[in-house]
């Protein structure tokens, strides 16, 4: 049955016993269109009929307009993934180069600025500064205190070599030069190359520890049974004395330690044997 019939009816009979008769016929035109409109249509409103073009819907089951987004999406991720990965492959790569070259660079620094212990090499010595710049620091500082350096020596457990200073002790004036030996000994039967390391204590000293010539970080080949003296030409920069971490330092120790070379008796690589537990 159709429900919009009783109310255009009602709303019909309410209109025309006190409306004009223009009024009472356009309701009678709209009431019956409504009463040949099959039952269950709707009437169409005017506001559906300004309406633009619907919005076509994205189709859930994959196709329609899903699929372009879809597609851009998997654009998306994949280029964050590339760019993930470049990021690890850089840092994986400058891990394994600062592994490689942490160990000179340390020595290079260390050498540079006396930092951990390491003497400072001098100016004019090794491609740094210049030879005025060394002659006018090689000047004794009249009046000052005479400062005690003294010697110390070690060997590795693995090397077979009898290495000691042969002086105990020398007193400096701050930018006076001074000449120290040390004796090295192979007790062995063979020929054996080694490496000295070196450090000074205190450490607040390291950086005016200048010196000129030394056997630090160079190969020394012993043959079996071979003793050497090895000199070490130094001074101490005048400078410290202005520098108030140098106040009531007045002993030096210059420690010297032989490490057995990484070659073997042809000059190829070879591991250096750990010493028995």
């Amino acid at each position: 049955m159709n429900t919009a019939l009783p109310i255009t009816r009602r709303l019909f009979q309410r209109i025309s016993s006190g409306t004009c008769l223009r009024c009472r016929q356009a309701v009678r035109t709209q009431w019956q269109r409504n009463a040949s409109r099959p039952s269950g249509q709707r009437p169409i409103s005017n506001s559906s009929s300004r309406k633009g073009p619907e919005t076509p819907r994205v189709n859930q089951s994959g196709g329609g307009t899903a699929a372009p987004d879809m597609e851009r999406m998997r654009a998306v991720y994949k280029m964050r993934n590339r760019t993930t990965m470049f990021y690890t492959l850089s840092v994986i790569l400058g891990t394994v180069a600062f592994s490689y070259g942490s160990v000179p660079m340390y020595k290079m620094i260390c050498q540079t600025t006396g930092w951990g212990g390491q003497p400072v090499r001098a100016p004019g010595h090794g491609g740094s500064g210049t030879e005025d710049d060394l002659a006018s620091r090689l000047r004794p500082v009249e009046g000052a205190k005479r400062i005690k350096v003294t010697f110390n020596a070690s060997v590795s457990d693995v090397l077979p070599w009898k290495f000691v200073p042969q002086q105990r002790e020398v007193r400096v004036l701050p930018g006076e030069t001074a000449l120290a030996f040390y004796t090295a000994t192979n007790k062995s039967d063979q020929d054996i190359i080694g490496v000295a390391t070196y450090s000074v204590t205190p450490g607040q000293v390291a950086p005016y520890f200048s010196k000129i010539q030394c056997f630090c970080f160079e190969e020394q080949r012993l043959n079996a049974g071979e003793t050497v003296d090895m000199p070490v030409f130094f001074y101490l920069d005048p400078d410290m004395l202005n520098d108030i971490n140098m106040k009531g330092i007045e002993t030096v120790t210059l420690s010297y330690t032989f490490f057995k070379a990484k070659y073997d008796d042809n000059g190829n690589f070879k591991a250096i044997p750990l010493p028995p537990s």
